[in-house]
């Protein structure tokens, strides 16, 4: 069933809406009701926030995520591939709010996003923790250094492809203690099911 723009107003505070677009959010509606997907939880009323979403095992969760984005109608900064933004694609990405990045350089990664969500009013920060769709690698540590630096919290977000969910989950505050957030926030993860089996590791370990 579709889930109506009402309740989806609900998941999403005010202050993150983008342009009430009535065409891309019929849009992401339609794409969610039709492949049996429904958004649970509430993102946080919050000035800013680094939204990560997890597993990453697919390319179907860009997919998702965006017919997600569109629903919600919500305004989202993120990082991809520089070698993304070319042509087309590369405008439709930076039009849904992605950021051009090259990963070879990771502090300098940091660096921009921890300036980025700094000098903003308000910001909805989301990236994939693990940074890769392969199945035996961990989370990366990056977003943890990168909602301390900004002195933000961070919202547990996911695709569960089990029960066909978008959820938003808990918000937790880094303590500063890498390898204990990390353990906090992977046993979040584990009952969760992406569209291929994670093999969950720490990285921080």
């Amino acid at each position: 069933m579709m889930m109506t723009k009402a309740e989806l107003d609900l998941i999403v505070p005010l202050q993150y809406r983008r342009r009430n677009n009535g065409f891309t959010r019929t849009l992401g509606r339609l794409l969610l009701g039709i492949s049996g997907w429904r958004i649970i939880g509430a993102l946080p009323d919050v000035p800013k926030v680094v939204v990560i979403v997890a597993p990453h095992t697919s390319a179907w969760d860009f997919v998702v995520g965006v017919a997600a984005l569109f629903a919600l109608d919500i305004r989202i900064a993120f990082l991809a591939k520089h070698t993304l933004f070319t042509g087309m694609l590369g405008r439709f990405i930076r039009a849904i709010g992605g950021i051009a990045v090259e990963r070879t350089k990771p502090n300098g990664v940091v660096a921009d996003a921890v300036s980025a969500i700094t000098a903003a009013e308000r910001m909805v920060f989301a990236l994939a923790p693990e940074g890769t769709r392969k199945l035996d690698r961990g989370f990366k540590t990056g977003f943890l250094h990168i909602a301390q630096g900004a002195k933000v919290p961070i919202c547990l977000a996911y695709f569960d492809f089990e029960k066909k969910v978008v959820g938003f989950g808990k918000l937790i505050t880094p303590s500063g203690d890498v390898p204990h957030d990390m353990e906090r926030i992977i046993d979040f993860y584990q009952p969760i099911r992406g569209r291929y089996r994670k093999v969950w590791q720490n990285d921080a370990e």
